[in-house]
């Protein structure tokens, strides 16, 4: 496998930066031949999510996961506009004429979005397929992007998740900009509960109540918890930090189930619970390399019968691993253990 990169340094999640600007060539560019094709990975939602003490300090930690959205871009010269295949997929058609129009390119193409990452579940599936698409139609005219860049096509379609940079990042998703970068952990696993139904990120973003100053105090110093934990290694406190966080969002929202995946998770030993915030899944976090991970999974598994839905595993992605495929990845729905 191809290393994940790492970095060094992190950015002051109170400095707002300013667009960046995406300069495009003096003349219209002309596509590469044949059609190019783009990846973003998903997230299990977020191993942290709240608000700091600061205005605009709405924030979620990604929890990177090895499900990916594919986009290949289809250029057509001579014709103008974009046509996205599936129709619904509106938000990719606009990210990809704003990539378009950045590149000073006239002409359009054709956007088929795939990929497998269920809709509405918080598995971040709508910014995986942005990210893509910029990827896509960047790859079409022989242009990469950079995170930042990324930032700017997507900022105004929607709030994102900080899928753009390849490694867990702290991203202030209503402003689509970086807070800080944590780095990377081993793979870890998911045994995950899907209480059913869909969430609109949107919607569900407009309509979340407010955070007082008590929980941003405390939400900052999860943060900082995080943060070096991640740098250290320390899956334990990661696994504290991220229960901690399904916890008090559960007292903002109520979870199905909730209560009887902390059961699982302290019968099976497991590193914490990990929840889509704005999604329908909530996990138990387990090692990947435990040598018990098959028994832990079944017992989970279990567990679960009797609360209805559907349960699945996951796996998280790691140092070592692809982040961010050049050609379509293909993966199982689910984890085979």
């Amino acid at each position: 496998m191809v290393p994940a990169p790492t970095y060094s340094g992190r950015t002051d999640p109170a400095a707002a930066t300013g667009p960046v600007p995406v300069p495009g060539p003096a003349n219209a560019p002309v596509p590469v031949p044949g059609p190019a094709a783009g990846s973003a990975f998903g997230t299990f939602g977020e191993l942290l999510q709240g608000a700091l003490p600061h205005p605009q300090g709405d924030f979620l930690v990604t929890f990177p996961l090895a499900r990916w959205a594919t986009v290949v871009y289809h250029p057509r010269p001579g014709r103008p506009g974009v046509q996205v295949r599936p129709a619904h997929k509106g938000k990719s058609r606009r990210v990809a004429e704003a990539v378009l129009a950045a590149l000073g390119a006239t002409d359009g193409g054709l956007l088929d979005v795939a990929g497998d990452l269920p809709e509405g579940k918080g598995l971040a599936s709508s910014s995986a397929d942005l990210v893509a698409t910029v990827r896509a139609v960047g790859a079409a005219y022989g242009r990469e992007f950079t995170p930042a860049e990324t930032e700017t096509f997507l900022r105004g379609i929607e709030p994102a998740d900080g899928v753009m940079y390849d490694e867990i990042v702290a991203f202030h998703h209503r402003e689509v900009r970086l807070g800080r970068r944590l780095g990377v952990l081993p793979p870890l696993a998911v045994v995950a509960h899907d209480e059913g139904g869909q969430v609109d990120t949107v919607a569900h973003n407009r309509g979340a109540r407010s955070i007082d100053a008590a929980a941003r105090a405390e939400y900052a110093l999860l943060l900082d918890r995080l943060t070096a934990a991640v740098a250290r290694g320390d899956l334990q406190e990661v696994g504290a930090v991220a229960t901690r966080s399904a916890e008090m969002n559960a007292l903002r929202r109520r979870r199905a189930g909730f209560a009887e995946l902390r059961a699982l998770c302290r019968e099976v030993d497991g590193l914490g619970l990990v929840l889509a915030h704005s999604g329908t899944m909530l996990g138990v976090l387990l090692e990947a390399h435990d040598p018990a991970l098959a028994g832990k999974t079944e017992h989970v598994r279990a567990g679960c019968a009797a609360l209805g839905g559907e349960v699945s595993v996951h796996r998280s992605l790691g140092a070592g691993d692809s982040w961010s495929p050049q050609t379509a990845p293909v993966h199982p729905i689910e984890l085979e253990i």
